[in-house]
């Protein structure tokens, strides 16, 4: 628990590094077009970066980063060495002035003490394929290119657009794109909610536990139990399936009806069930100490003799709990035929009937449900455009239109996309360290998956990145708001709005994407607007230099800090 402990302090410790090293990400361009002065816009930026735990409800990019390595080369000792990387890179490129990616660091650090530790574990000829998460991986690399270019051409077309004379037809455009992109999101949190309910009534579970049953089943056709498994697995998968058709169209009318009467008619249609007792069951036993059990059983054969154990016992847990569900049986009752299947520890028995007494299908799918819900991203995009479109008409046809008072309305709009941007930069990078934690109380046993993250720690990591970025990051707000192109208070909207409509675009699709690469795309692009040669393409080749290192050295380094603790 003392090493939990320790690395949870670490990771907060990061997210402040975190917060100052890419302050410059988000008060850049206020800063350099003297909207704001330095404290002011840290102190802007570091409000909005906690304004962000309140609008991200779905912590994608946290659970993505907690499966960048598969479970089983998940250990605490792979964590620490990943998150001391992590913090010596940061702090070195912080000293250099060079903004780097901290997503990235976080990424490679863990990657790499992932492999150093299975290398250590089965020797050099294992296969990286069956250590990381290629498809994390894969995805990340991906758009260390795709999230600069994205915000690159994101503000070079707000830009041109905000330029044109025609007020009606920038308004018009606006409106257009301001629809197009709603639908967007309107998808996203669809897609989102059948994933969620899809993983609520156990699909993918069951999915995979059938194709290991089938490898398995390949080298051994005659083995009854796993042919008995594989039927046992196969069914719930056609009844899983067959209820999730029968709740689908109650997931399409979400945004008519609510979490409250979706969960509500599926379960008085009967459609949570077949998975009732199986949910609460994972639930008593994970009170009674078995994802300690589970973290255990990689350091030694007699733990994984226990683990195993343990689970066969645990499964028949259900027969007494689905009782208890269909109010057979009364909680005392239920509590000595769990105690008879497999002993019940007296320290874990009131936190047991606790579990058992609280449990409600309803309320639980309704969370989960809620979680995919991001109508306040997309009716905040809304509602941005719809102001801007307001203040080009005031100041463009109500008032008469000069360079002084056009300047001056794009100093007050880039408070808007500054505050955007900042709100951008809190959910995407904080999430990264919850994910960073939520691995570290997975792999110690304290909690089962990401879903059961403690609300202590979104409330924390949102904290230590806001109260970082009001310590500032001065050198790297020289580079972000001088050294890449001179930037007016016009190209500083487009930037930060460009820069966080990425970083809201690729949050929702759980990437966990660079904000300082997002944001030195962004200005580059409306450098580009004025003249290619606006941008000081010498100064931006260097910082590509550092994007496309961060992963393989902070690797590299994670893997020689992991050979140094485990010395320890």
């Amino acid at each position: 628990m003392t090493l939990v402990v320790v690395i949870i302090i670490l990771a907060l410790i990061f997210d402040y590094i975190n917060g100052f090293h890419d302050a410059a990400n988000s008060i850049a361009t206020v800063v350099s077009t003297k909207v704001l002065t330095p404290f002011q816009a840290v102190l802007w930026a570091a409000i909005f970066n906690c304004v962000a735990y309140f609008i991200f409800q779905d912590h994608a990019v946290a659970n993505t980063i907690s499966k960048t390595v598969h479970k089983e080369f998940i250990t605490l000792p792979v964590i620490l060495s990943g998150l001391i990387a992590a913090i010596f890179w940061n702090l070195l490129t912080w000293w250099y002035g060079i903004p780097s990616s901290s997503s990235h660091t976080l990424i490679g650090g863990l990657a790499g003490a992932a492999i150093a530790h299975a290398i250590a574990m089965k020797g050099i000829g294992v296969n990286w394929g069956t250590i990381i998460e290629s498809d994390t991986i894969i995805k990340t690399i991906l758009f260390i290119f795709l999230a600069p270019l994205i915000g690159m051409f994101i503000s070079i077309f707000i830009t041109i657009v905000t330029i044109m004379r025609n007020v009606w037809l920038r308004i018009g455009i606006i409106a257009l794109t301001t629809f197009l992109t709603f639908l967007l999101f309107d998808n996203f949190e669809s897609s989102k909610i059948n994933e969620t309910s899809l993983k609520f009534l156990k699909i993918d579970k069951y999915k995979t536990e059938i194709k290991d049953t089938k490898e398995k089943l390949a080298l051994n056709p005659t083995d009854s139990s796993l042919i008995k498994t594989l039927a046992t697995a196969e069914d719930k998968l056609n009844k899983a399936n067959a209820n999730f058709e029968k709740l689908q169209p109650l997931l399409n009318d979400y945004d008519k009806i609510g979490a409250t009467a979706i969960a509500k008619e599926a379960y008085n249609k009967g459609l949570l069930k077949d998975i009732e007792a199986s949910r609460l069951k994972d639930d008593v036993r994970n009170a009674n100490g078995f994802l300690i059990l589970e973290a255990r059983a990689v350091d030694s054969k007699e733990a994984t003799e226990a683990y195993k154990k343990a689970k066969e016992l645990t499964e028949k847990y259900k027969g007494p709990l689905a009782l208890y569900c269909n109010k057979t049986i009364s909680l005392d009752s239920t509590m000595i035929a769990l105690n008879n299947i497999y002993p019940i520890e007296g320290y874990n028995k009131q936190k047991v009937q606790s579990k058992i007494s609280n449990f409600n299908i309803e309320n639980a799918l309704k969370k989960d449900i809620e979680k995919s819900d991001n109508r306040v991203i997309a009716w905040g995009i809304v509602f941005t455009s719809i102001l801007f479109c307001l203040i080009y008409l005031y100041v463009e046809k109500y008032r008469t239109p000069t360079a002084y008072k056009v300047a001056n309305m794009f100093k007050k709009l880039q408070l808007f996309s500054s505050a955007a941007f900042s709100i951008g930069h809190g959910g995407n990078d904080a999430q990264k360290v919850m994910g960073i934690i939520g691995v570290a109380l997975i792999s110690s046993g304290q909690i089962q998956n990401f879903s059961d993250l403690p609300s202590w720690v979104p409330i924390s990591c949102y904290l230590a990145i806001g109260l970082g970025t009001m310590s500032g990051g001065w050198k790297i707000v020289k580079t972000m708001g001088t050294k890449i192109t001179k930037v007016t208070p016009l190209e500083g909207v487009a930037a930060e709005t460009a820069g966080a409509f990425t970083l809201f675009f690729t949050g929702q699709m759980g990437i966990p994407v660079s904000t300082t690469h997002t944001i030195t795309g962004s200005i580059m692009g409306v450098g580009a607007t004025k003249r290619l040669s606006a941008v000081r393409w010498g100064v931006t080749i260097n910082l590509l230099w550092a994007w496309i290192l961060t992963i393989p050295v902070s690797g590299l380094l994670a893997a020689l800090v992991y050979y140094i603790v485990s010395l320890f």
